[in-house]
């Protein structure tokens, strides 16, 4: 029985059919033993309309109400997910990042992870349950001592993912996408592009340097000074993908 972490971004979980998708998946790797926290991001292309509709109120929008606003995105996500669960017969809970308790400091639309309180989370996987946890968010204590909803900026649900890991000392992290794994260049411009098998953080780090987005460089960075193994995944098939060593090669 392994721990492992499940991160699956906004195209994974697109529309309700890839939600269905996504927890068969999440069933059968329960049902192989292993206990699972779940971190989805919002649907689609939720977060950029979110942005768009608030931006047809205003050109500058207080960057709390942003917070507010955007966080709504994942909400959505984790409960439809734990419904399609459910369903399957598969106890699951939802979770909002402040509700799991990662505590963030207080930047706005880019708050860092300060800290992960595992407790509750320990709790409810001891249960057996899967935990279906928001990306994307956390909360911070306000200047005024009372709690507030922040976000973590571009590609933060990968964050979220490998910062649940190593407060859980998890297993693994496996982060499932729209591409097969890190391949050695865009397949979208270069049709030949080939799947990297393995390859250490260090080098994913400088591939995101020259543009590689297929892994938010934070997380990476977490992933690496906490010797977290990641494997970059697709969603649609079950090959191995791309593993990530915190170890140079």
């Amino acid at each position: 029985m392994a721990l492992l972490i499940q991160k699956f971004g906004g195209t994974s979980v697109g529309n309700v059919e890839r939600i269905q998708a996504v927890a068969q998946r999440i069933a059968s790797s329960k049902e192989e033993g292993n206990d699972l926290v779940v971190v989805v991001s919002a649907m689609g292309d939720t977060t950029d309309e979110l942005t768009a509709l608030a931006q047809t109120i205003s050109s500058n929008p207080p960057q709390r109400e942003m917070d507010m606003l955007l966080s709504t995105g994942e909400q959505v996500s984790i409960a439809l997910l734990s419904i399609a669960l459910d369903k399957l017969g598969v106890s699951a809970v939802s979770m909002t990042g402040t509700q799991v308790g990662i505590v963030t400091e207080s930047a706005h639309g880019r708050a860092r992870i300060l800290e992960v309180k595992t407790e509750r989370l320990k709790n409810l996987l001891n249960e057996g349950k899967v935990v279906v946890v928001a990306g994307f968010q956390g909360t911070t204590l306000s200047s005024r001592g009372t709690s507030e909803i922040t976000t973590l900026g571009r590609g933060g649900s990968d964050t979220s993912g490998v910062a649940l890991a190593a407060a859980l000392g998890a297993d693994a992290c496996e982060i499932y996408t729209d591409v097969p794994g890190v391949l050695t260049t865009d397949p979208r411009k270069v049709p030949e592009a080939q799947l990297m098998k393995e390859i250490s953080c260090d080098e994913m780090l400088e591939l995101a340097s020259l543009g590689a987005a297929v892994l938010h460089p934070r997380a990476v960075e977490i992933a690496r000074n906490y010797g977290i193994t990641l494997f970059v995944r697709s969603s649609w098939s079950d090959q191995p993908g791309t593993k990530l060593t915190s170890k140079s090669s």
